[in-house]
Parts: structure tokens; C-alpha cells; sequence
């Protein structure tokens, strides 16, 4: 706990001077509630680590979506700080979580497994409320025998949890805190009842259909039906019962009832995920042939699925005739445009895609998806430098994406950018938990700098991330 409170002071004076004066920070344990502020580095300190051991997709359409759903829910809940940092986890597994400061994941087998958007949004609700309400915090305060030892501990506990290693997590979670766990689970069903009450508030406020806590709770009950008496770990700390779904309904039926249309890039965004956990490419073809013919309310969804699988598979001319209506019926849908583009990059067809994804950037600026497809057919093309000039431009938009900062890093060491390789490499290996290779990157690229303002800023970065990484014991 010691490390992680340098950590945070570290990040405090390095990023904001003001914050590090105005807010001394209290010990864990000593009965003080921590800031917003501490809230904020404390979720970045532990994003590092969960980084570091997770497997994080890199889908940018599936991560523009959630980051979408996730900030329109944040603007009508009560989260005073909205700096918020998502992650989609790629589990099976029904999963969400929170992290105090800020930290929002979502496995993506929780996507695959809602029927609609506004239960996943339920699910993200939830997250938010335990977020604006400051649970974490506030049971800190619940203890005021809670030990720096437990709290690390329960910190620890709370990446492997998030992470899938359910059993790993509750036990490391159980073993710190075993001296005040009755107390801490009575206040723990406390937080959940309102982050479900506020969770489902916020539904309506965000014009999504409140009913759809309720309609998520089914689904978890069904699916946690097939574990047994070994639930996954998100139903161990999100119980289901009958009372809950129960009480789900009828808060939504305080509502004003009204017709509800669930979004349909939702049921798109749950093809992408269904077709990522086939490994067999003819197989997915074949899944999503019986899936469109079943017809039914996501016919339009299957197809575009299909569409996926079988430009995957290498069959372009019916990948192509599939798409054809669907492009015709929403010609401004970006998920259906990018199809196109998929099978363009994938049949050699570079400058057709490269063209479409210019006209792309230029109705919609910075748009993350539409780059880091340009930067795919730049890269097919060999056109390397436009790759890396693309991509470093970008990552002034998206600095804390380790994926587009593993890209870049390609790119450029294609483009012979050696200097911006290693400079590259760093702010991927630091973003993703591994300080000490960090420095080394930058230790390579320091020789490189023809100028003084380019090796001042890359001793500046590598003296952060050694800081850091003592604060995190790497060193």
C-alpha cells in the first residue's frame, strides 16, 4: 500500500502541480474519505496492473461502441468526475466492473450475452452508480479498522476478480479482509441495492428502456443456472434472485411506459463479438448461414455477421452481395461501410479502400475505427510513412491506447522511423504495465535524438516511468 500511495504522488506532482498542493493525501484506514482526485490516480495505478495480465481486444468498433454507451450514460448519471478510462475485456464470461477514479470495464461475452442494448446499458448503469456514489470510498470509511495491508490486498483481489480469476480473487479478497467481512458484506448488499435503484434511473434519464435491468437479471439467473454451486465471479459479488428481479420490475414500472427500440449497431456490435470466439472460419460461415435463415427480428444483424465470416473465409463476391442491401437500406452506416472496406483490404483492392476511408476521415475527423483502418490499407499498400505520419497524429487523440501505440510502432520501424519505434514501444510497454521495458525502449532511443528538445523530452518520460515503476515495486 505504500508503493501504490508513492504512486500516487508521483503521478500528482508529475501531471498536476495544483492537485499535489491542494489535496494532502490521507492514509487508508485512517477514517478519511479519499478525494476525487486520489480516486482518479488510484484507478490509473490499477489499470496498469490489470493491463498487464488481462487480454484486452483491440476491436475499434466494438470499443467505440461501448466507449459511446458507456459516456451517454455517464452524462445522466450522478458522476461528478467523468474522466473516465474503458477497457473491453476479451472474456466469455457475463463480466462488468468499476474501479474507483474512473475505470470502467465490460467483458465482451457480457455484450454477446444481453439480448438487448438496454440490457448491457443495465449492466454499465450499475457500474456507473457504484461509481457516483463512491462505494469504494465510502466503505473505507464504513472500517476504521481496515488495515493498509487488507486494502492493498483487497486491491489486489479486485484485478484478479475483474480479470476472470474469480476463485484467485475472492480468495485473496477474503483472506485480507476476513476480520471485517460480515460487516463489509451487509454494507456491500447496501451498495448494491442503490446502484441498482440508481442504476435503473438512469436508464430512463438516458432514454433506454428501464426494463431492461430486470430482462439482464433473467439472463444472468439462466446463465449462472449452468455453473451450479461455482458461479462465475460476477454473480458471486452480483447475486440474482428472484426478490431482485422482482424489485427490478417494479421500479421499471414506475416509468412512464412508452415503446422502446433497441439500437440496432447493438445487435451488429454482438455479431462482431459472437464471430470473434469462432476459431474455425469455415465453421462461422456455416453459423451465421443457419442464423440468417432462422429469419427473425436480427435477420439484418446475421447477415452482416455472415457478411464477416465470409470475408474471413476468403469468399469476397458473396461477402459483397450480402452487403450490398444492407448498404443500400443505411448508406451512412459506418459498421457497413468499414465491411466494405474489410473486403476491398482483403481481395487487394487497396486503393479502392484507401480512397473510402480518406472521404471517411474527412466527414468525420479523428473518428478511431476509420484511422486504424486507413492505417491497415497504408500498411497492406506499403505505404509505411503515411502509416506512421496517420498514426502519430492520432495518437495525440488517443494517447493511452496501447493497441494504436503497438501499430504505430510497427509502422514505423517499416518506415525505417527508428527513433519513433523505441519512443513508440515505450508508451506501449508503459501503458500496459511494464515499466522496466519502458526505459529500455527509451534507453534505445535516447542515442537517436538529433536535438535537445527530443532527448530533454525523452529523459523527462523516462524519469516518470522509473518513478513509477518504484512506486509499483518493478524496481
Amino acid at each position: 500500500m505504500t508503493r501504490t500511495l508513492l504512486f500516487f504522488i508521483c503521478l500528482l506532482c508529475h501531471l498536476s502541480p495544483t492537485l499535489a498542493q491542494q489535496d494532502e493525501l490521507p492514509g487508508f484506514g485512517d477514517g478519511n474519505v479519499t478525494s476525487l482526485s486520489q480516486e482518479y490516480y488510484l484507478g490509473r495505478a490499477w489499470l496498469l496492473s490489470f493491463r498487464r495480465q488481462t487480454p484486452i481486444i483491440s476491436d475499434p468498433l466494438i470499443e467505440g461502441y461501448i466507449e459511446t454507451l458507456v459516456y451517454k450514460l455517464a452524462e445522466t448519471s450522478q458522476l461528478k468526475d467523468r474522466r473516465l478510462d474503458i477497457v473491453v475485456v476479451n472474456n466469455k464470461s457475463i463480466n462488468a466492473f468499476a474501479v474507483p477514479g474512473g475505470v470502467v470495464g465490460v467483458h465482451n461475452g457480457l455484450i454477446m450475452k444481453a439480448e438487448t442494448e438496454a440490457q448491457l446499458a443495465s449492466v454499465l448503469a450499475h457500474e456507473l452508480a457504484h461509481l457516483s456514489q463512491r462505494h469504494f470510498s465510502r466503505g473505507v470509511a464504513s472500517q476504521q479498522a481496515t488495515s493498509k495491508v487488507g486494502m492493498a490486498g483487497l486491491l489486489a483481489g479486485l484485478v484478479m476478480v475483474a480479470a476472470g480469476s474469480g476463485e484467485a480473487g475472492m480468495a485473496t479478497i477474503m483472506g485480507t479482509q476476513a476480520a471485517s467481512m460480515q460487516n463489509q458484506l451487509r454494507y456491500s448488499r447496501l451498495h448494491e441495492q442503490e446502484a441498482d435503484r440508481l442504476g435503473i434511473q438512469n436508464l430512463a434519464a438516458a432514454g433506454l428502456d428501464p426494463s431492461g435491468a430486470a430482462g439482464m437479471f433473467k439472463v444472468m439467473q439462466q446463465d449462472g443456472r449452468r455453473y451450479g454451486s461455482r458461479p462465475p465471479e460476477f454473480l458471486l459479488t452480483h447475486p440474482v434472485t428472484e426478490s431482485r428481479i422482482a424489485d427490478g420490475r417494479n421500479r421499471a414500472r414506475t416509468y412512464p411506459s412508452k415503446m422502446y427500440e433497441d439500437n440496432p449497431e447493438f445487435q451488429l456490435m454482438r455479431q462482431r463479438v459472437e464471430l470473434s470466439f469462432i476459431e474455425d472460419s469455415a465453421a462461422a460461415v456455416a453459423r451465421f448461414r443457419r442464423k440468417r435463415a432462422a429469419g427473425g427480428k436480427h435477420a439484418e444483424a446475421a447477415q452482416y455477421g455472415l457478411v464477416l465470416a465470409l470475408t474471413s473465409n476468403g469468399e469476397y463476391d458473396e461477402a459483397r452481395i450480402l452487403l450490398k442491401p444492407l448498404r443500400e437500406f443505411s448508406p451512412t452506416n459506418m459498421t457497413y461501410a468499414l465491411a466494405e472496406v474489410d473486403i476491398d483490404i482483403e481481395e487487394g483492392e487497396l486503393d479502392a479502400a484507401i480512397e473510402r476511408l480518406q472521404r471517411g476521415l474527412k466527414l468525420v475527423p479523428n473518428n478511431h475505427p476509420i484511422t486504424m483502418a486507413l492505417a491497415k490499407a497504408y500498411y497492406e499498400l506499403k505505404r509505411f510513412h503515411d502509416a506512421d505520419v496517420l498514426l502519430t497524429k492520432h495518437s495525440r487523440n488517443k494517447p493511452k491506447d496501447p493497441n494504436l501505440w503497438y501499430v504505430l510502432a510497427e509502422v514505423q520501424g517499416l518506415a525505417g522511423n527508428t527513433l519513433g519505434l523505441h519512443r513508440s514501444r515505450a508508451e506501449y510497454f508503459a501503458y500496459t504495465g511494464s515499466l522496466q521495458q519502458a526505459m529500455q525502449q527509451l534507453n534505445y532511443a535516447l542515442p537517436l535524438a538529433t536535438d535537445e528538445i527530443t532527448k530533454e523530452r525523452i529523459n523527462n518520460r523516462s524519469n516518470f516511468f522509473r518513478q513509477v515503476a518504484a512506486a509499483l515495486g518493478q524496481l
